[in-house]
Formats: structure tokens, C-alpha cells, sequence
């Protein structure tokens, strides 16, 4: 879908946050202008248990002027292929350029258990809802720049569908190892936006008690463990909220040196864009500042 004259430029550093989900839309508002005024490309939000994700995303484009706006990852459970379509460029109407759909397959446990749909064949259904995505009616005003999209990928295969049908990919939870892999799966056009954990605590023991309210969101996840295991990771690393070694491979932690050295291996690795995702002390709060600090290492 990408070219080298229309690939997607959102900068080389964007914040990917849940805790704007956390307070009132109009803090989240203001929150996503400081992100902007600090220069950073994107913001990143999920789609989860909070908000829903295009509700989201138009919040944070109302309250900004220039920024791109991220779904990290709108589910294509949530809503049919038309509807998905119709928001997409909805949005892209409105804010031109500013808007970047994040689509992925989610994970079984969430799919099953907590929407009640049934997880199958997250490739076949991934690609029969780019299929209906694109095949949609849609007659309201059409958008005067493409809508762009980029699918959640991680292994080989659906990392080419996010090169021939998106405008690239958003790994999450990965390594600077996987990051290059998906560059070779990618090739050299399409969009590599990928997401790094960070937690500014230079004590071992304290940094990875906080990196693992994180990572045991994550272990339990089939999707998560069987990629990194291509890695090296054994069964036993994904234990409790994971062993000292995936931990420290998934979360960078430490001073800004440490941080900046992680996130810039992702860059070398093949990544266009990495999507810092602050881990707070207290698992909630709006990370205000560490953004700021991040913003005078990086910008």
C-alpha cells in the first residue's frame, strides 16, 4: 500500500499512553497539547477496557493543532469493517493528515471472554477485514488526503500484510532484535512505528517491581510469548510477570542515557518511529514530566 512518495511521516519519537483514559477528557485534552508543544510526532492510545478508540482519537485531534493522533490498537472486534472504514475517514476529513488508524486482531482472552466474539485465524481475519474495509459505501465528504492505516504485526505473515495492505506496522512489546526482523519483513517503504516501555528508576530491584505492573499485563498473552520466543525466551521466562532477562529486554530502565540508548537501538534496528510509553511509580499517574524530560534528550 506504502510508496516512497506517500509513506507516512509522524517523526522519529511519538508517546504511547493509557493514562489519558484515566482522567476527564478534557485533562486528556491538555495532555495531548503538551505533547504537541513539546514536539514530539504522535501520540499513541490503546484501545482496550477505556475509551473506545475513534471516540478517543477525535477527543485528542479536537484539543490539538498539528499533532498525529494514533490508535495502539483499535480491535477489529470492536466494531464491523464499515463502521471501521466510515470513522476512519471521518477523521481524516476533519484533520487532514493528523490521523493514523492502528488496526489489529487483539488477543484471545480479550476477544472471547471479555466481547464475547471468537478468536480464529487472526490472519484470515485480518485480511477478509481489510477486504470489507475497503469494499465499504461511504457518502459523506471524502477526505482530501489518503487515510492511512498500519496494522498491530509481529510475526513474518502478518507483517507483509501490514506492507501490502497498510502503511506499515506497529510491533509492541518487542526488542530491538525483533525490530529488525520486522524491518526485513517490511522492506524498505512502509511505516515501522514501534513501542518501548521505559522506567526512569536506576535501582534494579525497584525498576523492574515497576516494569513488571507492565509486563504481567502481557506474559499470559499467547500473541506476546510465542514472538519472543523466536528470540530465545523459554516458557520459563513468562513465569509471574516474567524473569529478570524478558524484563529487561522489554522495558529499557534506568538514567536518560539508558533510555535514549535503548530507544535509539530500535532506530538502528530499522525503526522509523518509536512510541515511548512511560511506566509511573503508581501505575496511573499522567507522566507530565517525564515526557519533558524525554523531550529535552530527544528533540
Amino acid at each position: 500500500m506504502s510508496d516512497s512518495d506517500s509513506r507516512v511521516d509522524i517523526g522519529r519519537y511519538g508517546i504511547w499512553t493509557f493514562q489519558l483514559d484515566l482522567v476527564p477528557a478534557a485533562a486528556s485534552q491538555e495532555a495531548a497539547a503538551e505533547i504537541e508543544e513539546l514536539g514530539f510526532g504522535a501520540v499513541w492510545v490503546p484501545e482496550a477496557v477505556g475509551r473506545e478508540a475513534f471516540t478517543s482519537a477525535g477527543l485528542l485531534l479536537a484539543g490539538t493543532s498539528s499533532l498525529t493522533v494514533a490508535t495502539g490498537i483499535a480491535s477489529i472486534w470492536a466494531r464491523d469493517p464499515m463502521a471501521a472504514s466510515g470513522a476512519h475517514k471521518t477523521l481524516s476529513e476533519a484533520y487532514p493528515g493528523r490521523f493514523l488508524l492502528g488496526l489489529g486482531v487483539s488477543h484471545q482472552p480479550m476477544v472471547d471472554h471479555v466481547r464475547g466474539h471468537h478468536y480464529d485465524k487472526p490472519l484470515t481475519a485480518m485480511s477478509r477485514y481489510l477486504d470489507a474495509m475497503d469494499a465499504s459505501v461511504f457518502m459523506a465528504a471524502e477526505p482530501t488526503v489518503p487515510p492511512r492505516r498500519v496494522l498491530a504485526a509481529l510475526q513474518p505473515k502478518m507483517l507483509r500484510l501490514a506492507a501490502e495492505r497498510a502503511d506499515g506496522a506497529h510491533p509492541y512489546f518487542v526488542p530491538p532484535e525483533h525490530t529488525a526482523v520486522a524491518r526485513a519483513e517490511l522492506g524498505d517503504g512502509p511505516l515501522l512505528a514501534v513501542e518501548q516501555a521505559v522506567v526512569f528508576e536506576t535501582d534494579p530491584g525497584r525498576a523492574r517491581d515497576v516494569a513488571r505492573t507492565h509486563t504481567a499485563i502481557y506474559t499470559g498473552l499467547p500473541n506476546y510469548a510465542n514472538n519472543l520466543k523466536r528470540f530465545g525466551f523459554v516458557e520459563e521466562d513468562f513465569a509471574g510477570a516474567g524473569s529478570d532477562r524478558l524484563v529487561d529486554a522489554i522495558v529499557a530502565w534506568g538514567s536518560m542515557d539508558d533510555v535514549v540508548a535503548r530507544i535509539n537501538a530500535h532506530h538502528d534496528a530499522g525503526a522509523d518511529h518509536v512510541c515511548i510509553q512511560v511506566i509511573a511509580a503508581d501505575g496511573r499517574s499522567v507522566p507530565v514530566e517525564a515526557w519533558r524530560q524525554l523531550a529535552d534528550a530527544l528533540l
